[in-house]
């Protein structure tokens, strides 16, 4: 086991639904091994409710949980990092501030289900399918050797889990 937790950090453009899901989940199955966080490059400033639906109905506490700027982990002192993954195509291509620690990156895109248009019933649906895409991300990340591979397997590990 590594000596300190793995930081990972989670964007999207708006920190609101896909990141927000991805940080809980990590933080729930990584189980002290990894210490997770989201972000945007564009922030909403709240989470999506119906993402804070689906993580109280699965038993994430979700009283701390809020939609906030990549520059707080960007910034001088900021906590090193030693993942960063995007969850969605728009972040993916912007321009990403230099991140303290020299993270390793991978785009794992999910579609957006705060852009399904619908009944309540089938954006509820949308959300649970993008935390099961994303769960299953996940539980590859937390089943990886870490201490065992080198950086270059790791990448190519992280690279192959988002497609």
């Amino acid at each position: 086991m590594a000596e300190k937790p793995y930081n990972v950090l989670f964007l999207c453009t708006g920190n609101s639904a896909r990141s927000i899901l991805a940080e809980c989940v990590l933080n729930r199955l990584g189980q002290g091994r990894f210490k997770a966080f989201s972000a945007g490059s564009f922030p909403k400033g709240e989470v999506h409710p119906f993402a804070l639906e689906l993580l109280r109905r699965q038993n994430y506490a979700t009283e701390r949980l809020r939609s906030k700027s990549w520059n707080e982990f960007a910034r001088l002192g900021a906590e090193p990092l030693d993942f960063v993954f995007t969850v969605c195509d728009n972040a993916a291509g912007e321009a990403c501030p230099i991140w303290p620690g020299q993270p390793m990156t991978a785009h794992w895109g999910v579609f957006d289900p705060a852009a399904v248009e619908g009944s309540p019933e089938e954006k509820r649906r949308a959300f649970r399918n993008a935390a099961s895409v994303l769960r299953r991300r996940i539980e590859l990340l937390v089943s990886l050797p870490l201490e065992r591979l080198d950086r270059l397997s790791i990448q190519d590990e992280l690279r192959k889990a988002g497609k």
